[in-house]
């Protein structure tokens, strides 16, 4: 006596329409499969038996099938294709321009696209989302880089200009990034990042690193978003200082502190260089005590060893006898040259 096997009732038992729920596609016959070890083909054909011509409406008559190639989701862990095997019409109004129809179906691929729609969804998401590379993408999918950032971009486009994107932005930030190295055939080119720095959301890149693309960026947006900028953060860029003055004179500007204490060094330092030329006349010497302290001076304060703070104090009143280098009473407090207060005075430190 044989057992009897009792399966939920919401399983699909019938072959035929079970492979279609896996293939997963909107109203589609499957034809056929082909598995090997190195990638998976699919053929399909829509259940449309007639359709009419997109130009006058009339209903056409069935010429026959043209077999289109289209790169899909992985499916085991294999680059599949998809093959769809669409219908092809003829109107038969013979006034019609159009003449001959193929069928489309948005929902399996849009028009001229190389990935079915469900693979442009996806790969859309695995780049834009999850940070992954165009060229790590397209060779999971089994495509090279072309077929899959045009549908990177055909699909991101529509995301990136939905107008409500990004909510309200309460600090900006601007930073330039070399976008293109230096190579033999060409310069390094540079583009501009656009954050929303709270949310840590990259809202836009613009060319150049300068101050017109940002400015621009800001001033197509809303009055609305524009007032709701309270803080403006970026890496001392005097382009970058100017689009804020000017689009956003109210925001706070906000400098990080590894910009900051670089800044200060410079400064520091070209102090450095003119006092010892105005006490010797002549440039930093393997002896003088400027030049001799001029790595102690960049060097935070809580690395200094009590014997090198000693050191600099001393190095410091024997070589700037009027103490332009060291303006402060007190050396331990730290070190910074008038022309860097005033030259940051315009930024809050944080």
């Amino acid at each position: 006596m044989s057992a009897t096997r009792k399966l939920p009732a919401r399983l699909e038992t019938d072959p035929a329409k079970a492979l279609e729920l896996l293939v997963g596609l909107p109203e589609v016959n499957v034809l056929g499969i082909f598995v090997d070890k190195a990638h998976t083909e699919l053929h399909v054909e829509t259940r449309t038996e007639t359709t009419g011509c997109l130009e006058c409406g009339v209903v056409a008559r069935f010429k026959g099938f043209r077999e289109v190639l289209l790169t899909d989701l992985p499916a085991f862990a294999k680059p599949t294709r998809l093959h769809w095997h669409k219908r092809r019409f003829s109107c038969v109004e013979a006034a019609c321009p159009k003449g001959h129809v193929t069928e489309e179906d948005r929902r399996i691929a849009a028009p001229r696209m190389k990935l079915t729609d469900r693979a442009g969804r996806a790969a859309t998401k695995e780049v834009g989302f999850h940070g992954r590379t165009v060229n790590e993408v397209a060779k999971s999918f089994g495509c090279d880089w072309h077929t899959l950032n045009d549908a990177v971009m055909a699909y991101g486009r529509a995301l990136v200009d939905a107008p409500g994107r990004f909510g309200e932005v309460e600090a900006i930030g601007l930073d330039e990034v070399a976008f293109v190295r230096a190579a033999p055939y060409g310069v390094t080119q540079f583009s501009t990042s656009i954050v929303d720095v709270r949310a840590g959301q990259l809202l836009d890149v613009v060319p150049g690193r300068g101050g017109a693309e940002p400015a621009a960026w800001l001033r197509s947006r809303s009055e609305d978003f524009r007032s709701s900028i309270r803080y403006g953060t970026l890496d001392l860029s005097g382009a970058y200082r100017a689009v804020f003055e000017e689009v956003l004179p109210d925001a706070v500007l906000v400098a990080d502190p590894f910009h900051v204490v670089k800044l200060a060094n410079e400064r520091l330092d070209d102090c450095r260089r003119r006092v010892q030329n105005d006490v010797l006349g002549h440039r930093g010497r393997k002896g003088d005590p400027l030049y001799r302290c001029r790595r102690l001076l960049t060097r935070a304060d809580e690395r200094l060893s009590d014997k090198g703070r000693t050191k600099l104090v001393g190095l410091l009143r024997a070589g700037d006898p009027h103490g332009e280098v060291a303006p402060m009473p007190n050396a331990q407090r730290g070190l910074l040259s008038t022309a860097v207060r005033s030259e940051i005075g315009r930024y809050t430190y944080q």
